[in-house]
């Protein structure tokens, strides 16, 4: 039995389908490694974003809730906190909003805090916050900077930073923008 030229050259050939996969898996690789690069910066975006949001609302709670409240920021986590008028102390609060978060172990913050802003604790030993969001309206001076910072990352000239000079509302300067923008 011999088969004809037509059903022989019907489907393909094992050298075609490789080509085929081989070409493919090198769209892929330059697809991922051409979004690959943005991703962390648009992981910065959202931290910095999530955190400007968070301050903002702490800062209409205040004013809502005639309470001084406070951010407690350390190398990987930070935290609000509230005033308690009859102990004198700052301690956490209980809602979900003011919970303990944690910093991307990627992300730099760098801290710009006022030293001779007014305090509402004494106690050098006591849980004190670098910036006070007081019931006013007003906070401590400040400005935060958050950057790339993770090895073979880094990314000094992509920075944003949140910040307040005290009577202000808190502002977000993006990367690239010389004015801040309050979002």
């Amino acid at each position: 039995m011999r088969l004809s030229s037509q059903q022989r050259s019907s489907g393909f050939t094992l050298i075609e389908i490789l080509v085929v996969l081989v070409v493919v898996g090198m769209l892929v690789a330059l697809a991922t490694f051409t979004l690959g690069g943005n991703s962390v910066r648009r992981d910065l975006d959202n931290e910095v974003e999530k955190m400007f949001l968070l301050m903002k609302t702490v800062s209409e709670q205040a004013v809502l809730n005639n309470t001084e409240f406070g951010l407690v920021v350390e190398e990987e986590q930070y935290q609000f906190l509230a005033y308690d008028q009859q102990s004198g102390a700052w301690k956490p609060y209980g809602e979900r909003l003011f919970r303990q978060r944690s910093i991307p172990q990627w992300m730099v913050v760098t801290k710009y805090i006022e030293n001779d802003a007014p305090r509402l604790a004494s106690d050098e030993d006591q849980l004190r916050p670098d910036v006070v969001l007081f019931s006013s309206g007003e906070t401590t001076p400040f400005e935060l900077e958050f950057s790339i910072g993770r090895e073979g990352l880094s990314d000094e000239e992509y920075v944003h930073s949140l910040g307040s000079d005290g009577v202000s509302p808190i502002e977000w300067q993006h990367p690239g923008k010389a004015g801040a923008d309050d979002e």
